[in-house]
């Protein structure tokens, strides 16, 4: 899987992720509050639908649905023994899929936060969070993935956890943050903190970035302080900021800007780039007909971002010490 990662970066310069995965299930009919994990087994065909519609967009890798299906997340639906059982269905709906399509895709196990605080903060201990992302990840596995990709995280013990489970589980995987705090995770961590880390890391990832945060300015703010990486970076930022409309929330980023938004990325070194909430099959197809007709990466500055994609959200990247506090949320792709 590694080499094949490579070859299509090698290939093709950049690799197109995915979209949103609760924004399209929400129009597919999803209720809020409930857990999609549940339409593995309730509605697979809409669970098929999503991964093909991505496909047929043009996306190289697609992420199962499977972003809440942890133990501690289930537990809130009172199914917290089933998520070895849902994170499988998820990824044998994406193999099915796939053997429709002649050409290589990646399926990759979405595995998300558990929600908890971790150990001083919280109740979860470090062991008990491998256990709970061991679990999930047999299940990925069992069903067919190609890889794990760790996403929305925010706490580096939390992160530090589901790379070692992804050891235990014998995986590859891919990891990412989200950068929402004024560039920090809502645990402080900032872009170059981050990359210290993660290349610290006895088994590092196939890649690693951010994902969701605030909006696609200030993730290409972010990627820019991942530009000493030695891994491949992934960059897979929201459609626009969501906004109420008519009582329902909607993102503002249109295909055309969600374009620009790809290019930028690569051009700021992103390897793999995707979309995260708001991201519809749409913006996945204008993404891919904006990166191929990239040529050779110019790094932009932080005018360039603010004048072809839009302000961003704080003054502050997080890596000059200064925090500004925002209230704790549970994110969900």
């Amino acid at each position: 899987m590694v080499n094949l990662i490579q070859k299509k970066i090698n290939s093709q310069g950049w690799i197109l992720a995915d979209g949103a995965t609760g924004t399209n299930l929400f129009n597919m009919g999803l209720e809020s509050g409930d857990p999609p994990e549940f339409w593995n087994i309730n509605f697979p065909d809409r669970i098929k639908s999503l991964y093909r519609d991505s496909i047929l967009a043009g996306c190289d890798l697609f992420l199962t649905n499977s972003f809440g299906g942890n133990s501690s997340r289930l537990a809130l639906h009172n199914a917290s023994d089933r998520a070895r059982e849902l994170s499988r269905l998820s990824a044998q709906l994406g193999a099915e899929v796939k053997n429709e399509f002649d050409h290589d895709i990646i399926m990759a196990g979405s595995v998300g936060p558990t929600g908890e605080l971790m150990d001083p903060l919280g109740p979860l201990t470090f062991d008990k969070a491998v256990n709970i992302f061991s679990e999930q990840m047999l299940g990925l596995k069992e069903g067919g993935v190609d890889l794990v990709w760790i996403e929305t995280m925010s706490a580096e013990e939390e992160y530090r956890a589901a790379a070692a489970a992804a050891k235990i589980v014998d995986i590859p995987w891919i990891g990412t943050m989200s950068f929402d705090t004024a560039g920090r995770t809502m645990m402080g961590i900032t872009s170059t903190s981050f990359v210290e880390m993660v290349e610290s890391l006895p088994d590092p990832p196939v890649a690693y970035g951010a994902n969701c945060g605030v909006g696609a300015s200030d993730l290409l703010r972010t990627v820019l302080g991942f530009r000493n990486a030695k891994f491949p970076i992934v960059a897979k930022g929201n459609a626009g900021i969501p906004k109420f409309v008519d009582g329902k929330i909607h993102y503002d980023g249109t295909p055309e800007l969600m374009a620009k938004y790809a290019v930028m990325a690569f051009n700021c070194g992103a390897k793999i780039i995707g979309g995260c909430c708001g991201t519809t099959p749409k913006h996945i197809k204008a993404m891919r007909s904006g990166l191929e007709k990239c040529n050779e990466p110019i790094t932009p500055d932080l005018n360039d971002i603010v004048a072809n994609i839009g302000a961003f959200s704080s003054k502050s990247d997080g890596t000059d010490g200064v925090v500004q506090r925002k209230r704790i949320r549970r994110g969900n792709r």
